[in-house]
C-alpha cells in the first residue's frame, strides 16, 4: 500500500493560546513494500508524523494519501476506520495496552471491533501468535501471567490480527536487552518480507535503521532535512555529527580504520561482515 504525505503541517491545540507548531511542510513518499526508518532527536516531529499515518492526527495543512484514501486538511474526512484497519501501529511498550482476561480475548478484540466474526478472529489470533513465535497453549492464559517479553509479543499479535497492509513501529524495542531487541526486530523484518508490508520504523537506534531499512528520513525541528538509502545517509558522518546524531558502530570503526591505514574505502559498509571482506580484499591488493 502506497503512502504519501504532501506538505503536511500540524499544530497542537490550534487556535488556542497554547498552540504549538509540531511539523511543517513535511513531504514523504512511502511506496508499497518499503521499509523506512524515521530518525531524529526527541521533539523533532517523528511521532507526530507517525500519528498521521493512520489518522490518529489529521493535518492542519496538506494532504495525506493512504492507499486510495485521501485525508485533506480543513475538510471532513470519511472512512477513517478503514484507514485505521489497514495501518497497524505498535507503540512503545505495547504490553501496557493489554487489558482482557485472556490472551485470546485480547488479540481478537481489535478484529471484532472492526466487524470480523468471532470465529474468524480466533483463526487470526492463532496465526498471529505463530507469527510472533508464541504457542497456542497460552491462548487461555491471562496476559498478565506471562513474562514481559511474552506480553509484548501478545500485544504485537493483536496488531497483526488486524491484518494491516502497513506496519508502523514506534520504538518497538524500548526497554529490551540486546538479544530481545534483535529477536523482535528480526521478527518484524520477516513479517515485512513475508507479507510484503510497508513498514515505517521510528527509532533512536542507528544500528536498526542501518540494518533493516531501505530508506531513511532524518527529521529536525519538525521538518525533513534529509532522505536517502542507509549507505547515502551514513556516508555523511560529519553532517550527522553536526545534527547531533550518532552513526552505526561499524561506520565509526570503518572511519577509524581508514584514518589508521591512511586510505579511504570505496564505499561505506553497514555490516561488519561486508567491512571485513572489503578489508581482506584490500590487504590482498584487490580494489575495494
Amino acid at each position: 500500500m502506497d503512502i504519501s504525505l504532501q506538505n503536511i503541517e500540524y499544530r497542537y491545540q490550534a487556535n488556542t493560546p497554547f498552540e504549538r507548531l509540531a511539523i511543517k511542510d513535511v513531504s514523504i513518499d512511502i511506496p508499497n513494500g518499503t521499509y523506512m526508518a524515521l530518525i531524529g532527536h526527541t521533539g523533532s516531529g517523528k511521532s507526530t508524523v507517525l500519528q498521521h499515518l493512520n489518522a490518529l492526527l489529521l493535518p492542519t495543512e496538506g494532504t495525506v494519501f493512504i492507499g486510495s484514501h485521501e485525508i485533506k486538511a480543513k475538510q471532513k474526512n470519511k472512512n477513517l476506520r478503514q484507514i485505521r484497519q489497514r495501518v497497524g501501529i505498535v507503540f512503545q511498550f505495547p504490553e501496557h495496552q493489554l487489558f482482557e482476561e485472556s490472551v485470546e480475548k485480547d488479540i481478537i478484540f481489535g478484529p471484532m471491533n472492526f466487524g470480523v466474526s468471532e470465529a474468524d478472529a480466533k483463526v487470526r489470533a492463532r496465526l498471529a501468535l505463530k507469527q510472533v513465535g508464541l504457542s497456542e497453549e497460552i491462548l487461555e492464559k491471562s496476559p498478565f501471567d506471562l513474562s514481559g517479553g511474552q506480553m509484548r509479543r501478545v500485544a504485537i499479535a493483536g496488531v497483526l490480527a488486524m491484518e494491516p497492509d502497513c506496519l508502523v513501529l514506534d520504538e518497538p524495542t524500548a526497554g529490551l536487552d540486546p538479544r530481545g531487541r534483535k529477536e523482535i526486530m528480526d521478527m518484524f523484518y520477516t513479517l515485512h518480507k513475508d507479507r510484503n508490508l510497508s513498514t515505517i520504523l521510528v527509532t533512536h537506534s542507528m544500528e536498526d535503521a542501518a540494518r533493516y531499512a531501505d530508506q531513511i528520513v532524518i527529521m529536525q525541528q519538525g521538518q525533513v532535512v534529509k532522505q536517502g538509502t542507509p549507505v547515502e545517509i551514513f556516508s555523511s558522518v560529519p553532517e550527522l555529527v553536526d545534527m547531533g546524531l550518532d552513526v552505526p558502530e561499524v561506520v565509526r570503526f570503518q572511519r577509524k580504520l581508514e584514518e589508521k591505514l591512511g586510505l579511504r574505502l570505496e564505499k561505506t559498509y553497514l555490516s561488519i561482515e561486508e567491512l571485513s571482506t572489503a578489508v581482506a580484499e584490500l590487504l590482498r591488493g584487490a580494489p575495494v
